[in-house]
C-alpha cells in the first residue's frame, strides 16, 4: 500500500517539551527518494501559529517523491525565546539526520522555511544541504526597528537591539554570513508582512561574503501565498529543489578550489 500523503507515518521527539516534535511523511511515490525536506513554519515567533501552516506543502512534496519532516518548536508563549527557539530548530535537524527514518530516505537534506521559519532555516544552513527561504526574516534588529508583525520582535525578544545586541546578532541570518550552503530566496515584491527590501539587502551581503544564492521576486506573491502549493511560484521552487544535488556539488567544488 502506498503511503497516504495526508497522514504522517512517524512523530519524532527531540526534547522534553511538548512543542519539540517533528511529524514525518514518507514519499508517496513508490521507489522514489528525492531526499528529505525539513519544513519550518513562521508566525512571528508566536505560539498561536504552529506547524499545521506547512501541511499543504508537506502533502504536495510527498506526492512529488520527497520525504518530509515538519518541525514544531518552542515559540513566544509556550517556552520559546532566544536562543531557545533557534536551538530547537538546530536540535530538530540533528534529530532528523540521526534517525532511522532519515537513513531510509537517501538524498539531500533541504530546509524550507517561511517568514521566521526562513530565519530559523537559514541559521541552521550549516546542517543542511540546501535552504529555501520563503519571505524570510533575515535581520531581527531591523524587524524591531520597523515594528513589523505588530511589534513582534519587541514582544519575542523582550528587549531592544540596543539593550541586547548580541541576542539580535545571533538571531539575524544577515549577521551570520556566509551560509556556505546553496540557497533560494523567494519573496513577493509587494509583501507587507516582511518587506522584500530585507531579502534584497540580505542577498547582496551574502553574495559579497561568497555565497551563491538564487532569488525570485514575483510581483503578486503575498506573504501567505509563499506557502500555498497552488501558487504559480511553487513549481519553480520544486524545480530548484530537484537540482539541489548539482547545487551542492557546485558549492563544495568552489569551496575546495
Amino acid at each position: 500500500m502506498e503511503p497516504d500523503p495526508a497522514t504522517p507515518v512517524l512523530t519524532l521527539s527531540y526534547g522534553p517539551h511538548a512543542p519539540q516534535t517533528i511529524q514525518c511523511w514518507d514519499s508517496a511515490v513508490p521507489g522514489s527518494s528525492r531526499g528529505v525536506v525539513v519544513l519550518v513554519h513562521g508566525g512571528y515567533w508566536r505560539a498561536r501559529f504552529d506547524a499545521s501552516l506547512m501541511v499543504p506543502l508537506a502533502r504536495d512534496l510527498v506526492r512529488q517523491g520527497w520525504a518530509v519532516a515538519n518541525v514544531e518548536y518552542r515559540r513566544g508563549g509556550n517556552g520559546g525565546g532566544w536562543p531557545e527557539t533557534g536551538q530547537d530548530v538546530r536540535s530538530s535537524v540533528s534529530a532528523i539526520a540521526a534517525s532511522a527514518w532519515r537513513r531510509a530516505a537517501p538524498g539531500p537534506l533541504v530546509g524550507v522555511g517561511h517568514s521566521v521559519g526562513g530565519q530559523l532555516a537559514l541559521l541552521a544552513a550549516d546542517q543542511l544541504d540546501a535552504v529555501v527561504a520563503l519571505a524570510p526574516v533575515t535581520d531581527a534588529a531591523r524587524t524591531h526597528r520597523e515594528g513589523l508583525g505588530e511589534n513582534a520582535a519587541a514582544e519575542f525578544f523582550g528587549a531592544s537591539p540596543e539593550q541586547a545586541p548580541g541576542i539580535y546578532a545571533g538571531a539575524s541570518p544577515v549577521r551570520q554570513l556566509p551560509l556556505g550552503t546553496p540557497a533560494l530566496v523567494v519573496h513577493g515584491a509587494v509583501d507587507q508582512r516582511v518587506p522584500v527590501e530585507h531579502s534584497l539587502d540580505f542577498i547582496a551581503r551574502a553574495r559579497m561574503a561568497g555565497d551563491r544564492i538564487d532569488f525570485v521576486s514575483p510581483y503578486g506573491l503575498d506573504h501567505l501565498d509563499a506557502i500555498d502549493p497552488a501558487s504559480p511560484t511553487w513549481p519553480f521552487v520544486r524545480g530548484w529543489m530537484d537540482k539541489v544535488p548539482a547545487q551542492v556539488h557546485r558549492v563544495r567544488s568552489s569551496s575546495s578550489a
